[in-house]
């Protein structure tokens, strides 16, 4: 499962590496199944407050964001010490409009590190027509570009957040199968278009950063501690859920929700909580 030398170059210069095979399609489609059994069981999809930091309600979602298969690639990037700071489940219906902007996640998550890594785990085929990633090599590098809060209600986004100009002639696709995963810069450029197939479109990100990181929009923030040793204390470290709902963790997800929004939404113009 360990990166190439090659790929290690690649994602240093390009910001991004795909596929990453992380188990057997079977052993996705059965994450994939606990996802929706408990969908059928509190009738109806997710609710956009459980999309984020779901980790602390799903014990398979915790057991993911620690499994070497995921951690061990991460690591050749970023170092033997690692925090998630969130996961966020990204879900397009069939025959929906949903879709995701072109952005930079560093823009908005207040944190202080360019060494955020972003890990996308395809819970189900994400080919092109089902809406993959896609991105712009070597947009990790250099300053922010401009982006512009849209709100719109097919945008996955929190807050539509888009780039104002972009050159989609350098864009690349990231198809995945289920069971692999792509690893991106979060300060890298991607977005997505709809689902144009006849399944749906389920993904989990996994955003894993150096213990040295700060928050420095939100007053107060959290992570889980993955691997190794934190030695900064700079975020409160979560609980691992016994269970799926364990009610210690659901009180943490209620309190590591709100300051996920008060980050995500700082200075925004309007706040329609769609995490």
């Amino acid at each position: 499962m360990l990166l190439s030398a090659d790929q290690i170059e690649q994602y240093q210069r390009d910001g991004f590496v795909y596929p990453v095979s992380v188990m057997s399609t079977e052993e996705a489609v059965g994450l994939r199944g606990q996802l929706e059994a408990y969908e059928v069981a509190q009738g109806g999809r997710i609710p956009a407050t459980q999309r984020a930091r779901a980790f602390l309600l799903f014990k398979w979602l915790d057991d993911l964001i620690r499994d070497p298969r995921v951690l061990d690639p991460v690591e050749q990037l970023i170092g033997p010490n690692i925090l998630c700071w969130s996961t966020i489940f990204w879900i397009k219906e069939v025959g929906s409009n949903s879709f995701v902007s072109w952005h930079q996640d560093n823009t908005y998550w207040g944190l202080s590190s360019r060494d955020v890594v972003t890990a996308w785990f395809a819970l189900s085929d994400a080919s092109v027509e089902a809406g993959c990633m896609r991105v712009l090599p070597g947009s990790h590098r250099g300053r922010a570009l401009e982006h512009e809060d849209t709100y719109d209600d097919d945008n996955l986004l929190s807050r539509g957040q888009s780039i104002k100009d972009v050159d989609e002639s350098r864009a690349v696709s990231m198809p995945l199968n289920a069971g692999e995963m792509s690893l991106h810069n979060y300060c890298l450029a991607h977005g997505s278009g709809p689902n144009l197939t006849d399944d749906r479109r389920i993904g989990v990100s996994m955003h894993f950063m150096p213990p040295q990181t700060r928050q420095v929009v939100g007053a107060w923030d959290c992570a889980a501690l993955v691997r190794g040793e934190d030695r900064h204390g700079n975020f409160a470290l979560t609980p691992a859920p016994e269970r799926d709902f364990d009610p210690a963790s659901m009180a943490f997800h209620e309190k590591a929700s709100k300051a996920l929004r008060d980050v995500l939404y700082a200075g925004a113009e309007r706040n329609p909580q769609r995490l």
